[in-house]
């Protein structure tokens, strides 16, 4: 769970109990105005959170194998060894979703006419990240992943409701959320096909790299319109738009029972523990949570 100022990761150990490690956030935008603008500052916000969530991975791994985790999480996986796994995983995406639908659609099928390109481009991307998300949802692995990702959301609506932190009463909130990372990430398949229509049909080199350098103006943007739909979530117009994201969450949340609500409410109620009072720099900064 991220608060504006600290973070905090609750992992079930072998034995059963409940470890939780926290620590501060030092936002990168603050004091740099140029990373509050807007666009600029979904990219920073996006790439504060994956380091964090690296962050979290080893400090969830190193519970599982039994290693003790420092008090802020130092220990498992080193700097170096985070941003190689998050560099490479960003790689592996683009190339997933970015480059592999435009060799699709350029080299085998051969689709000719900037418009006919972008559409079928823009099909093949979305039945990609479809077919991606499903197959994973499929791994018994990923289940308890998948409840964990409920309990979160249940959690976050409960608090937000002002309910008590508890597993009963937790469990009678939706494991769907306006604000979750799937319905990001499908808002971020949708943005661009309407980005990347605008490069045209040039030869497939400046297809790769438009692909490429305009991944941050596509995430930039989809943030934004995230950032918008959250503040205003009960109008029908956004509940319209958000409601193909909110069903997909149905891929990546699963029934979860008590004892990942317990776990799910222990993280959340350390953030708000340390979270008395807002820092100076909580009203210039952006917050992707």
């Amino acid at each position: 769970m991220r608060g504006v100022s600290h973070w905090s990761v609750a992992v079930r150990r072998p034995d059963e109990t409940i470890h939780v490690v926290d620590g501060a956030i030092s936002p990168w935008a603050h004091g740099r105005r140029w990373a509050r603008l807007p666009i600029i500052r979904g990219v920073v916000a996006l790439a504060e959170s994956l380091v964090l969530g690296f962050r979290a991975l080893a400090i969830s791994a190193d519970q599982a194998a039994g290693e003790e985790t420092g008090p802020e999480g130092e220990g498992g996986l080193s700097r170096t060894a985070i941003g190689f796994t998050l560099g490479l995983s960003l790689v592996v995406a683009i190339g997933l979703f970015f480059i592999l639908p435009i060799f699709i659609t350029n080299n085998l099928l051969n689709v000719g006419g900037s418009f006919s390109f972008w559409v079928v481009e823009g099909v093949i991307r979305l039945a990609i990240f479809l077919g991606y998300l499903w197959l994973i949802s499929l791994m018994p692995d990923l289940r308890r992943v998948f409840q964990y990702h409920a309990a979160e959301h249940m959690t976050i609506h409960a608090h937000e409701a002002g309910a008590p932190l508890e597993p009963g009463p937790v469990s009678r909130f939706s494991r769907l959320h306006v604000r979750c990372g799937t319905a990001f990430l499908l808002i971020v398949m949708v943005v661009s096909i309407f980005v990347f229509a605008a490069v045209g049909r040039p030869s497939f080199m400046w297809l790769v790299i438009s692909r490429i350098v305009g991944v941050p103006l596509v995430a930039g943007l989809s943030y934004e319109i995230i950032r918008w739909a959250g503040r205003h979530k009960d109008a029908p117009f956004v509940r319209a738009v958000m409601a193909p994201g909110l069903l997909l969450q149905r891929l990546t949340t699963r029934r979860c029972e008590d004892e990942h609500l317990e776990v799910a409410c222990s993280a959340l109620e350390r953030v708000l523990e340390l979270e008395v009072r807002p820092p100076a720099w909580a009203a210039e900064v952006e917050v992707m949570a």
